[in-house]
């Protein structure tokens, strides 16, 4: 554990909303919060230059706007700053070798939602071993008041336990219930030859599923019994079925495959959740 979460800040309100979760993250999990935002200069001076007077002033604006919303949440907390003048995209990559966590804005579906997770969310997180939480604007969701819990999308293939640790501890510190959801496609002897879904074939194939979330499940809950869990399974597809077996989570967490592909990717269902979920969404990779 280096008992840093890191988060990239460029002075949207996505990156400010990020900071804040950051920072109560960082103060539940009692470790430092680094604030770092990145650029590409435009002369060709050497990496690692000295400041000089031509260089542009706006990310200190930055930088001090996201620790005065910090300060504005979790006053005292330790705050670390880094200026750095590389891409972003490879400036986070590095910042998540000293980091337990990276923390970014994010905007829901469109074109430009799209874009800009292109150029640093979506592209960062195949390519770093730490947990990737991507956190959209107050005016990009709805209010999260209400939201009393965090959810968790298991896949029965792969549970992952990076994944579910990452889960319950994440429950447990916030002092909150598990909502452990899991999608599954109604199977072939569910229907009969008309293609009619059997009430019967269909009920017992959502048993089965309980029952094998039950059983995955089972460890987990014993050596953290101090965390309520909800088992959710939902009869369709594993990407509709996360999202709306997760709404009104205060934050929906997803697995990703870590198995150093040789072109980095993710998932349909990490796709799905960032884009659509209504709440921060922790991306983990596990083997």
């Amino acid at each position: 554990m280096k008992n840093v979460i890191t988060v990239g800040v460029d002075g949207t309100p996505q990156a400010l909303a990020a900071a804040q979760w950051a920072a109560y993250e960082a103060r539940l999990r009692q470790c430092r919060l680094r604030l770092l935002t990145a650029w590409q200069p435009l002369t060709g001076k050497p990496r690692g230059a000295p400041w000089t007077p031509e260089l542009p002033h706006w990310p200190d604006r930055i930088i001090e706007e996201a620790r005065a919303a910090v300060e504005s949440t979790q006053p005292g907390l330790p705050v670390d700053v880094s200026l750095v003048r590389e891409p972003p995209l490879e400036a986070l990559v590095e910042a998540a070798e000293q980091a337990d966590l990276l923390a970014l804005g994010s905007r829901g579906l469109g074109p430009a939602a799209r874009f800009a997770l292109g150029g640093t969310g979506l592209e960062l997180v195949p390519r770093v071993a730490v947990p990737v939480v991507l956190v959209r604007a107050q005016q990009d969701s709805p209010a999260a008041a209400d939201a009393t819990d965090v959810a968790v999308g298991v896949s029965l293939h792969a549970p992952g336990e990076g994944l579910l640790a990452f889960a319950f501890e994440t429950a447990a510190r916030r002092a909150v219930p598990l909502r452990a959801v899991h999608g599954r496609n109604l199977p072939p002897f569910a229907y009969d030859r008309g293609g009619v879904v059997e009430r019967d074939a269909a009920g017992r194939a959502e048993l089965l599923a309980h029952e094998e979330l039950s059983e995955a499940l089972r460890p987990w809950r014993e050596k953290f019994r101090d965390v309520r869990v909800e088992e959710q399974v939902v009869m369709e597809s594993p990407a509709p079925a996360l999202l709306h077996g997760a709404a009104g989570a205060q934050l929906l967490i997803v697995g990703r495959r870590h198995l150093g592909h040789l072109v980095p990717r993710i998932g349909h269902v990490v796709h799905a959740a960032v884009h659509h979920a209504p709440c921060p969404v922790a991306i983990v990779p596990h083997e």
